[in-house]
């Protein structure tokens, strides 16, 4: 009896290291219902099958979603958790903070490059502008009358602002907020004039005639408003700002393992039918696996640096 209880008390050992060796986790730095959680629950429910595993989101919200990352770099590295990261936590919020739980480039080993998040640049309606040049003359003629809000210190609706401002050689106030919804109500109601966010934020309000679009702030027009000009065709061509999203796994994961995690991820990305979910959320597919994203990374890494210096913030 004993010798049969030993049997079964490893072969339940077994089955249950088998289980958990074909779980897979993408953690999440946001709440659920955010653009963010909502393209990891796409991406899961279509890896799990790819990989014939179970793939699950878990979220991990807080600072930025540097939560989540900071998590990811303690964790085992297997490629069994891995995060879908944007911008922001990956290559600002390393800078921007004093002290943060990771280093981006020495933490973590690129896997897939998934999406941008296009930023859009708006006005209250209010505001008697049309065009990148006349908020401009504005800004120069108006200089204590302009505010921009943001969805917080460091996100990217505040530092692409302050790109823009350092190329348009303008001053204008930056209100931070806790979240896009609070700035995005303040903009309607006149308290803040101009602002930059996602498509997914804005598109409404701008149908909605509650704020006037006069530029798209990403290097390309985006297919929500395809008559409007970008920033760039406005003049400024360094002004290419998306809240881009990419997935990581921790450093020392096998490279088999990411390859194979980044060659799923990105024939998923490019199937018409997430192309077509994704285009829904204001989000415009990447397919970039490990090499390519990990270069960009890099790019990134050192664009976003300078922009943190340059702006002077920096948080406890």
């Amino acid at each position: 009896m004993r010798g049969l209880l030993i049997v079964v008390t490893a072969l339940v050992l077994i089955l249950t290291d088998a289980r958990c060796a074909s779980l897979t986790r993408i953690l999440v730095g946001f709440p659920p219902g955010q653009a963010t959680d909502l393209i990891a629950r796409l991406l899961a429910e279509r890896l799990g099958p790819a990989l014939g595993e179970t793939v699950i989101v878990e979220n991990r919200p807080g600072q930025g979603g540097s939560i989540a990352l900071a998590s990811l770099a303690q964790s085992p590295a297997d490629g069994h958790t891995v995060v879908l990261a944007p911008l922001a936590s990956l290559v600002v919020n390393p800078h921007l903070y004093k002290s943060i739980a990771y280093d981006t480039r020495r933490d973590f080993a690129p896997v897939a490059l998934v999406a941008d998040l296009p930023l859009l640049l708006v006005v209250n309606p209010s505001l008697p502008v049309n065009s990148v040049a006349e908020l401009i003359a504005y800004a120069k003629a108006n200089p204590e009358k302009l505010a921009h809000p943001s969805s917080g210190n460091g996100t990217l609706s505040h530092l692409g602002m302050e790109v823009f401002k350092q190329r348009a050689g303008i001053t204008i106030l930056h209100v931070p907020y806790r979240g896009s919804v609070p700035a995005m109500t303040d903009l309607m109601t006149g308290i803040v004039g101009v602002a930059m966010d996602t498509v997914a934020v804005t598109e409404p309000f701008i149908r909605g005639d509650k704020m006037r679009l006069i530029a798209s702030a990403y290097g390309k027009r985006v297919a929500a408003f395809p008559d409007t000009p970008t920033v760039a065709e406005q003049g400024f061509a360094e002004v290419d700002l998306s809240a881009w999203l990419g997935i990581v796994a921790s450093a020392a994961t096998p490279k088999a393992r990411v390859d194979r995690l980044g060659a799923a991820i990105n024939k998923i990305i490019q199937s018409p039918e997430i192309v077509a979910r994704f285009t829904a959320l204001g989000a415009i597919p990447r397919s970039e696996g490990p090499a390519d994203f990990g270069a960009f990374l890099a790019s990134e890494d050192a664009r976003w640096s300078a922009v943190v210096k340059a702006s002077g913030l920096r948080i406890e």
